[in-house]
């Protein structure tokens, strides 16, 4: 297998941000390097799809989807499916 090429980076971030993401890394018993690279990758790597562009497009469009019925159960789920 072939090794992961690691360029060491600087960067310039607030104590306050370093400190949050010290305890995040810590709750999931990773190093900060790991913990950041990882948060960084899955920015960088994930792209949602077509669908969820268009969703996402629409929410920032301000479209509205309905009212959810949330006095029960059946009424939940009979106003989601129209």
């Amino acid at each position: 297998m072939e090794a992961s090429l690691r360029k060491p980076t600087m960067f310039r971030l607030k104590a306050e941000l370093v400190d949050r993401l010290k305890i995040a890394a810590k709750r999931e018993n990773r190093s900060l390097n790991n913990y950041v690279e990882s948060v960084l990758m899955d920015v960088v790597y994930h792209e949602p799809n077509a669908e969820t562009r268009a969703a996402i497009e629409e929410t920032r469009r301000g479209v509205y989807a309905g009212t959810i019925d949330n006095s029960s159960i059946d009424a939940m789920i009979k106003s989601i499916e129209g």
